[in-house]
């Protein structure tokens, strides 16, 4: 993962830890204190929001521990799309020019221009070069994109 996504998990774990996890505990109690558990909506809920908090906070733990973290900064530049580069695309049927950095699971967001390289055109790209027509399927079809630039930033 990048350094920004590497921060990003780091972040949204401590927020899981420190305020979530607690705020759902209090939840909890105040649950407890109105009586009888097995009628009692607002306990159900708070323990479907334990369950869900725990199995975040596990699979960030996992991510957090795991992960290997790639600074596209300290990679000699080329031409090449890599893990970490930022690519300048244009679809060779609308002439349509877009930009994205190729990014972990964690971090993908297209509307911000990061796509995670096992999405169809992170796969796509990935390992190409500038100047590289490459062709893939995505959810409205199949599309052929060619690859303009590639920068180490």
């Amino acid at each position: 993962m990048t350094p920004a996504g590497y921060q990003k998990v780091l972040a949204e774990l401590n927020l899981h830890r420190q305020v979530l996890r607690p705020q759902n505990i209090v939840a909890l109690e105040e649950a407890r204190a109105h009586g009888d558990l097995s009628e009692n909506a607002e306990y159900d809920a708070a323990k479907d929001r334990q369950s869900h908090l725990e199995g975040r906070i596990l699979v960030l733990e996992a991510n957090y521990s795991l992960a290997e973290v790639i600074d596209i900064k300290k990679v000699p530049p080329s031409n090449r799309v890599i893990f970490g580069t930022t690519v300048d695309l244009e679809d060779e049927d609308t002439g349509e020019c877009f930009t994205y950095r190729i990014v972990g699971m964690e971090e993908a967001d297209v509307k911000a221009g990061l796509v995670s390289y096992t999405s169809p055109i992170g796969r796509a790209v990935l390992g190409r070069s500038v100047g590289d027509s490459v062709r893939f399927d995505a959810p409205k079809g199949s599309r052929t994109l060619i690859i303009n630039a590639v920068h180490y930033r």
